[in-house]
């Protein structure tokens, strides 16, 4: 018996459709979900009409869902090997953005590929967490106290940290930073080693905050006393607000929402999407839209903790923090909690860049359910 189980291998067509059968569509349905929600808020962000925002969204969201399902399949071997390249690539094109980016609102932060402008920081964040999964699934967490064993991982992540403030893109790069953080403690860090790191971060914000452009700093001053220049770098905030306010419980309608539909809501289809679906929904369509936002960072974490292989816990923790990072920083931004910072809502703002990234890492997540009885190697489990 035991050599009829091994003479006899799945024909190669069989493993795919068994891996197809095993995605896990209940988180797939999620997905969709969210992008129907960022379908209508752009039809209305459109002024009624699908061809500016919503059309050419939903056309990227199908290629995205047909790069998931293609992503959700590979191995996590194969997944490993490709970690590299990957990474590289993303670092090659931080580096080329610099170079010959376009410039836009103060910074120079997309480049042109085969026609479309493409942000390679969205690219960046996935690319860590693919990369760092593959670094630290290799390392034993019991050795994981040697300082050395984390030089590379630290390189790995303060590189596309330091390109991507270069650009200037500061709330990228702390996302980016936060992901690497959490990727670095969930292998193991030691509390010690995580304090020495962080001890300086409270002494660097002036620092920082002294060698940040001008458009920067106005956005924190903004953020502290928007009032001051209503008309002016307060004005995004100001509008937001009002906005939100209007809402009410129910909302004033869809597409009839005073602020968005009057054009007084600046960056309606991006950074204040979120602000037309408050404004158009209410509290109820807010809080509904909050509470399937957290079903799916809530599912991606049980994703994580159900795979039985380090790459794979890994790799679900990575994308979603990553998600829950995207979500945070802009709700909190479009509530005047925080100053405003460029991050998009996953799925529903409008923009390639942040939804074929997302799909992307969304099928890394896919793969790492797909893939999760699978045990770490012994080999896996030794020294990098």
């Amino acid at each position: 018996m035991n050599l009829q189980k091994r003479l006899w291998r799945p024909e190669p067509s069989f493993r795919l459709l068994a891996k197809l059968i095993q995605v896990n569509w209940l988180y797939v349905l999620l997905i969709c979900a969210l992008a129907g929600v960022g379908y209508l808020a752009l039809y209305s962000a459109g002024g009624g009409t699908a061809k500016t925002f919503a059309a050419p969204q939903i056309a990227r969201f199908g290629f995205g869902l047909i790069m998931m399902v293609a992503v959700a399949l590979l191995s996590p071997r194969v997944l490993k090997i490709l970690s590299v390249p990957i990474y590289l690539v993303s670092v090659g094109l931080l580096v080329l953005v610099l170079r010959m980016g376009h410039v836009g609102k103060g910074a120079e932060r997309w480049i042109n590929l085969a026609g479309m402008q493409f942000q390679p920081s969205e690219f960046a964040k996935i690319a860590l967490v693919l990369a760092l999964s593959t670094w630290f699934c290799r390392i034993d967490p019991k050795r994981m106290g040697n300082p050395l064993r984390l030089i590379p991982p630290a390189l790995m992540t303060l590189l596309p940290v330091a390109l991507v403030l270069k650009e200037p893109n500061l709330g990228t790069a702390v996302i980016i930073g936060t992901i690497g953080a959490t990727l670095f403690f969930t292998a193991g860090m030691r509390l010690w080693q995580i304090a020495i790191l962080l001890a300086p971060v409270p002494f660097l914000g002036k620092v920082v905050y002294g060698h940040l452009h001008d458009y920067q700093k106005a956005r924190i001053d903004t953020f502290l006393h928007p009032e001051h220049d209503p008309l002016g770098a307060g004005y995004n905030i100001i509008q937001s607000k009002i906005a939100l306010g209007s809402g009410g419980m129910w909302g004033e309608g869809y597409l009839h929402g005073s602020q968005g539909q009057l054009n007084f809501l600046p960056e309606k289809q991006t950074d204040f999407i979120f602000t037309m679906i408050g404004e158009e929904w209410g509290y109820a369509g807010a809080i509904s839209v909050i509470g399937l936002l957290g079903i799916m960072i809530l599912g991606g974490m049980l994703i994580a903790l159900r795979s039985r292989n380090q790459f794979g816990r890994l790799l679900g923790l990575g994308i979603s923090v990553d998600l829950f990072l995207y979500c945070a920083v802009n709700l909190s931004m479009v509530m005047g909690v925080i100053p405003v910072g460029g991050v998009p809502l996953p799925l529903i703002s409008y923009g390639g860049s942040a939804m074929l990234t997302m799909m992307f890492g969304f099928g890394l997540l896919m793969s790492a359910w797909v893939h999760r009885n699978e045990r770490d190697r012994p080999s896996e489990d030794t020294d990098a």
